[in-house]
């Protein structure tokens, strides 16, 4: 049997396979078990900064690129302690086929453990939205979900320089110097983009508005649905989704209609040049009586103008901060009381009759 163990297949003894293949199978078996107990070992950190963590939550969110690290971390390690046979070791495009297995393996780890590090981040982000719900500011919300993503974006581009670095060894920071002036043309070139990334920060810092917000930008008006690291996504009351760039955001003027104290609603009546004085007087008074409502808070009646053609009246008047709809119904209720009272008081409209007289020639 020893013999057997001793005996040398592509530049390694059949023991050392053995003992490789052994510790692969064993963390293969076992990588479950050993996956949750460090992720109970990061759970008792994350316990002490969030008491109110739930373990089966982050245990089960992190199990799953935490196993297949292990399977890949130790199945490099392990072999790393065999040779690579040199009959196999052929070139390929001038590379090796050891170097070409070190790459690939090295791309494959980097790549495992930057997604259980976004992993962590998403578990982390979770904990914040949960508290963020607590609180009736939805800023609290989109801000998690902002830095969320800004973060992950960061750890992504970390990775890339790690494969850069140990799999394909460049000197990241000569490579990085190297593309100065590239990296210059690049910035020109993505200036709007960068534009609408601070913008973003802005945004979020200044809160000229917030998620939930209706808001009118443009010619756009709907709600405020998410706020981007590029752009703001507003459902428009057309029910259509519009991505607005954020530097447009903050830099046009912008109207937040959630932050508005009262709703106005104006009232134009002209009345024909026949109506008597008495008549617009007794309207006047009528009008009041039908604005002294308890949805409506404020009111201004007066005649207004008077013209060649007409006796103008006017008529505004302000609501609660309301839904749309509410608003609507408020001001349909108003206009039809008045129409009402003009029948009562048998008051036309200016235009509402017109003379046609036809002149014979002689």
């Amino acid at each position: 049997m020893n013999d057997f163990l001793d005996q040398i297949w592509l530049d390694n003894i059949v023991k050392n396979y053995f003992i490789v293949a052994g510790v692969i199978l064993f963390v293969i078996i076992l990588k479950r078990i050993i996956s949750r107990y460090l992720a109970g070992l990061m759970f008792r950190l994350v316990h002490k900064i969030w008491g109110d963590v739930d373990k089966n939550s982050f245990t089960n969110l992190l199990i799953q690129p935490l196993s297949f690290f292990l399977v890949i971390l130790a199945s490099i390690i392990s072999l790393h302690k065999l040779n690579f046979p040199l009959v196999l070791n052929v070139e390929v495009y001038e590379y090796s086929v050891k170097q070409i297995f070190h790459c690939i393996g090295t791309i494959i780890l980097i790549v495992s453990f930057i997604w259980l590090l976004l992993r962590i981040i998403d578990f982390i982000a979770t904990i914040l939205e949960r508290k963020a719900d607590l609180t009736p500011d939805q800023t609290d919300n989109q801000l998690v979900v902002f830095f969320r993503d800004f973060f992950k974006v960061v750890i992504s581009i970390i990775g890339v320089m790690m494969i850069l670095n140990y799999a394909f060894d460049l000197n990241v920071g000569s490579l990085i110097t190297g593309l100065s002036i590239v990296g210059a043309a690049i910035a020109l070139a993505l200036r709007e983009s960068l534009e609408n990334l601070i913008a973003s920060f802005i945004i979020f810092f200044d809160k000229p508005f917030t998620l939930g917000d209706l808001v009118k930008v443009h010619n756009i008006t709907g709600t405020v649905e998410k706020i981007g690291l590029r752009s703001t996504r507003i459902r428009s009351d057309q029910k259509t989704y519009v991505s607005v760039p954020n530097k447009q955001m903050v830099d046009s003027v912008l109207d937040n209609l959630s932050l508005r104290t009262q709703r106005r609603a104006d009232l134009k009546l002209e009345l024909g040049l026949q109506t008597t004085t008495a008549q617009v007087e007794s309207l006047l008074e009528g009008v009041n009586k039908i604005l002294k409502r308890e949805e409506i808070e404020d009111t201004n009646v007066l005649l207004s103008d008077i013209t060649g053609n007409a006796l103008v009246l006017h008529a505004d008047y302000y609501t609660a901060p309301v839904t749309f709809k509410e608003f609507n119904s408020i001001k349909q209720s108003v206009n039809m009381q008045v129409l009402k009272l003009l029948e009562e008081m048998k008051i036309e409209i200016a235009g509402a009759s017109t003379d046609v007289r036809i002149a014979k020639e002689n």
